[in-house]
């Protein structure tokens, strides 16, 4: 009875979406993506994502990896090895060096001046734990087909090749892969190069939706107010596709040697502009809205209108009139 319950109020920690707003920034989200993603499925068959290890969770939100469950070695960093870690699916440096911010100032700057590279950061479809130590050998490498190199990790079936900077991963994740990177191009309206497609579209259609991948999806879905299109069928990557951008909740800065100016709350005001506090996930109207003037510039996050700012997971303030 006692065993039957523990599973009920597991069951339930993972799927209420009780985490009413989507995390607002990376540290976040690693611990809701614990304990409303992934909390069961540690010991899953799935395992974590490139070598399907199962692990132990550690902490709010790491973990120790079993090398025993996976075959698992380390290639030359056992401490990493040892442990898991959070992998962007697409790395930070590929969609940050698409942004403005990473220009004048890198990461850091990017995280305290760009509220849509916050948004890409804090994406829950972008994360999964994966082996620490094959983690940071993928790097910002794209994923690709990597031939000529012999099993670096073991059993681990995702390779590196580090002359030509690629990761090929195991065969079980490339759908999965492919459609979230479909997904993070398609919403923050990111460039990817022709090669990238055709291999991605080949992926997509090699490795259909898995049942996991569709549960997965409605985890997500739940805590960030929006699915993965391209799991549920929505939308369908094909060449020439043009993304949609419905993540970019403000405009991204022409480039200039300068660096870019923040909006103020006088300045959105006189243009009527709907404003959001990235911090709160809540937005306040010109009119009727006591709130509009106060919300702090760094946490400033302009939309067009009011279904533009639901899109982006935004809901209105309480004390709006």
């Amino acid at each position: 009875m006692i065993k039957l319950l523990s599973a009920l109020l597991l069951a339930l920690s993972i799927t209420t979406p009780a985490h009413a707003n989507p995390p607002s920034t990376f540290t976040e989200a690693k611990a809701v993506a614990k304990q409303k993603i992934y909390l069961d499925q540690a010991n899953s068959a799935m395992g974590e994502l490139y070598c399907g290890c199962k692990w132990t969770w550690v902490g709010k939100s790491g973990g120790r990896v079993d090398p025993k469950s996976c075959g698992l070695q380390a290639r030359s960093q056992q401490t990493r090895a040892d442990r898991t870690e959070w992998e962007h699916i697409v790395p930070a440096w590929t969609f940050g060096h698409q942004r403005q911010c990473w220009n004048n100032g890198g990461r850091k700057h990017c995280v305290d001046d760009d509220p849509v590279f916050r948004a890409m950061e804090a994406d829950l479809f972008n994360l999964y734990p994966s082996v620490g130590e094959v983690n940071g050998d993928r790097s910002n490498f794209n994923y690709g087909m990597v031939s000529g190199v012999d099993s670096q990790y073991g059993q681990c079936k995702t390779r590196v090749d580090f002359k030509q900077r690629a990761a090929e991963p195991r065969d079980e994740v490339k759908g999965l892969v492919a459609r979230t990177t479909f997904y993070m191009f398609d919403r923050y309206k990111l460039n990817m190069s022709r090669q990238q497609q055709q291999l991605f579209m080949a992926w997509d259609k090699q490795h259909p939706v898995s049942t996991w991948e569709k549960e997965r999806n409605r985890r997500i879905a739940a805590i960030m107010g929006h699915s993965n299109p391209f799991v549920t069928g929505e939308r369908s990557w094909t060449p020439g596709y043009k993304p949609k951008g419905d993540g970019v909740v403000s405009a991204i800065p022409a480039k200039s040697s300068k660096p870019a100016v923040q909006p103020t709350v006088a300045s959105a005001s006189a243009g009527g502009a709907i404003i959001g506090n990235s911090s709160s996930h809540l937005y306040h109207l010109p009119e009727g809205c006591p709130s509009y003037g106060k919300v702090s510039v760094k946490n400033q996050v302009t939309f067009r209108s009011e279904p533009a700012a639901q899109a982006a997971g935004y809901r209105k303030a309480g004390n709006c009139k």
